[in-house]
């Protein structure tokens, strides 16, 4: 996932340096948008992880 928005940021900065505004902006967004799902999937994950091993 974060491979994906990497790329989208990399096309929002070509398309922004060619001038496509709307395509930047797309790209942009949706880079943002896979940023915070992989941020919000990796604070789930480290909590799973803290909360498995206090069982033990």
């Amino acid at each position: 996932m974060l491979y994906w928005a990497l790329v989208f940021f990399i096309v929002a900065i070509i398309a922004g340096a060619m001038g496509f505004g709307g395509v930047a902006g797309a790209s942009s967004s949706i880079a943002q948008i896979l940023f915070f799902v992989f941020l919000v999937a990796l604070v789930i994950s480290v909590i799973m992880h803290f909360a498995k091993g206090r069982r033990l």
